[in-house]
């Protein structure tokens, strides 16, 4: 009886919420968990009967196979956004996933770098070769956009406005936005792609991608990562360090800066503002320093 829910769910999450095939099914093997705890249980409610204290039952099933609080936070986000779609289309009268409380998260801040740090880093890139020009240009991007390295490298030409400082993201989802660009990255993706991209001889299929590897191709992932690594251990810098650095960097910077969260959300294609929120991450000296300046009593 589960499988007509889970075919209405399946297309309610590629219609209306327009996931990647990806995320919907691993939205759907949520769900799948909470039918093989109901089978595991001989209690095969339909999705009305469940109440909390089953959900609390299943929550105990998921932890007694030594899944990380992180992977359990998962599957019950996955039963929230389930019991969402079934109160929209009136399947449930009440919604038993309200009270359900997560497993508590340490949530570890990765490192972030200062902007003499990113300079160094970008600095360390030797631009008497052809792919250092790509490499400059792919690097002030990252910083001054906030970009995900899968956006970076699956940015089009099609998708540059920079007569008018703007590019065109293709995010999460395939959600597109259009995030601001700084002079920077404006100047060295123009000499990028007027000096060097236009001597690469391209495969067919990538001719709307900006940036190419020697053979004319799109870049992977790793390589962007192996770059990095490689310019972080020339600049001496001890910090674990990867391309969602940048981002993470980006996003810190805006908001020390004074920046609004939910421009910064924006920025950033995040469907949610509690998910930027952990970009706020803010160094103690900061904080002090704000405390000094805006607090009556420190004044």
């Amino acid at each position: 009886m589960w499988d007509a829910y889970k075919k209405g769910y399946k297309a309610w999450l590629q219609l209306e919420k327009s996931l990647s095939d990806n995320s919907v099914e691993s939205y759907l093997r949520d769900v799948d968990k909470l039918t093989q705890f109901l089978q595991h249980e001989h209690m095969m409610k339909t999705p009305n009967e469940i109440q909390l204290k089953d959900l609390r039952q299943f929550l105990k099933w998921i932890a007694s196979f030594d899944m990380t609080a992180s992977s359990q936070s998962r599957i019950i986000s996955g039963i929230r956004s389930f019991y969402k779609y079934c109160a929209i289309e009136n399947i449930v009268q009440t919604d038993p996933t309200v009270l359900l409380e997560t497993p508590k998260l340490k949530r570890a801040l990765p490192d972030i770098l200062s902007f003499e740090e990113i300079e160094n880093i970008i600095g360390q890139i030797d631009l008497s070769k052809p792919e250092g020009g790509r490499n400059k240009a792919i690097l002030e991007t990252m910083y001054s956009c906030g970009l995900r390295v899968s956006e970076v490298v699956n940015l089009k030409i099609s998708s540059l406005y920079l007569d008018v400082g703007f590019i065109r993201v293709l995010g999460k989802g395939d959600k597109e936005r259009l995030v601001p660009i700084g002079r920077p990255a404006v100047k060295y993706i123009s000499i990028y792609k007027n000096d060097i991209r236009v001597h690469i001889p391209v495969i067919p299929g990538n001719e709307d991608i900006l940036f190419l590897n020697r053979r004319g191709s799109k870049l992977s992932r790793v390589m962007i990562f192996l770059l990095l690594k490689e310019l972080v251990k020339k600049a001496g810098i001890k910090k674990n360090i990867s391309p969602h650095t940048f981002r993470h960097s980006f996003a810190t910077h805006l908001v020390e800066g004074g920046a609004d969260l939910r421009a910064v959300q924006e920025m950033l294609g995040h469907e949610s503002i509690t998910t930027t929120e952990i970009y706020t991450h803010l160094d103690r000296e900061y904080l002090r320093q704000t405390l000094h300046q805006f607090h009556p009593a420190f004044r």
